[in-house]
């Protein structure tokens, strides 16, 4: 294959998973005008048009999109060959696409990385953070934390934690309102709901206890999210009651600003997990980046903070 192809190949897929010749040059360390006419000889070369542009956007054609597909998991496998062979075989180098949800990335797994960087240097962790569910093969990730994501012969998850969603409210709320005793309490309160981005549906509020009792409570509605780190802060506002998850729960619940209500229920959701692809032949820098991971957030306590009842 010749550098000029390459060069294209560089250009396209770094254009298509970017979303814009800006962040697409920024990513390959070139100006966007040279991304742009990278592109645009690699179409007239094809015979076909790759990008529908527009002064604010950049979006695949039907035929941008399947070469997409095709091209970029194979593509990405022999640039992590390639940089094995020149920095060593087998040594962890190159640029590692992470995605993240946002409060759990940053409150968690940020600290986590300067270590990880001093003891990698020749890996550069390129860190998304977005709190849909990824599709790490279709989007070109190499490595997603999260929960929830679809398992498939393409992946593996390895879990970080067991995760419980707890009943919190401010201080100032249970001031000017009883604190409740029993969930069906619950009704009397305002209630911050959550819609789940997959399903698009409220997300019920059913509660058990270690006794193996289940309930679903009821509340008054008084805002409606999609975002737990919104909720947190509505929350932390005095807005009402919230179910949240602990690992959104606890930062503001050690500062002060959310208690616990009905500290004997709770809800149970996905497990935490890292995910990776399941090929054969593991990258080194994935490789070492999931292994750092799992033993920093064990040394860290996180797993035993996020199950907590």
């Amino acid at each position: 294959m010749s550098t000029e192809l390459r060069s294209h190949l560089d250009a396209f897929i770094a254009s298509a998973d970017e979303g814009s010749f800006s962040a697409a040059a920024r990513r390959l360390g070139l100006t966007p005008a040279a991304v742009s006419k990278s592109v645009a000889q690699f179409e007239a070369r094809l015979g076909v048009r790759l990008f529908q542009r527009s002064t604010r956007s950049l979006a695949l054609t039907t035929d941008g999109e399947r070469l997409h597909a095709q091209v970029r998991r194979p593509w990405s496998e022999i640039g992590d060959a390639l940089t094995d062979l020149r920095q060593g075989a087998g040594k962890p180098a190159g640029t590692l696409k992470v995605a993240l949800a946002h409060t759990v990335g940053r409150e968690y797994f940020v600290p986590m990385m300067d270590g990880f960087v001093r003891r990698y240097p020749d890996v550069v962790p390129d860190l998304h953070f977005d709190n849909r569910q990824v599709d790490l093969v279709a989007e070109g990730f190499d490595v997603a934390i999260g929960g929830g994501i679809e398992l498939t012969d393409a992946l593996i998850a390895r879990e970080l934690a067991r995760l419980r969603i707890v009943l919190v409210a401010a201080p100032a709320y249970l001031a000017a309102n009883p604190m409740p005793k029993q969930p069906a309490d619950l009704a009397r309160h305002r209630g911050l709901l959550r819609r789940s981005l997959a399903s698009g549906r409220l997300v019920p509020w059913t509660l058990k206890n270690k006794a193996g009792e289940e309930v679903v409570a009821s509340v008054r509605p008084v805002m409606v999210l999609d975002d737990p780190e919104a909720m947190a802060h509505a929350a932390a506002n005095g807005s009402g009651i919230a179910m949240l998850p602990l690992p959104h729960a606890l930062p503001l619940m050690e500062r002060g600003e959310l208690v616990r209500v009905l500290p004997a229920w709770y809800a149970e959701a996905l497990p935490l997990s890292i995910y990776y692809s399941s090929r054969k032949l593991l990258p080194a820098k994935v490789r070492v980046f999931v292994d750092h991971v799992i033993e920093e957030f064990r040394a860290r306590g996180h797993a035993a903070r996020f199950s907590q009842g």
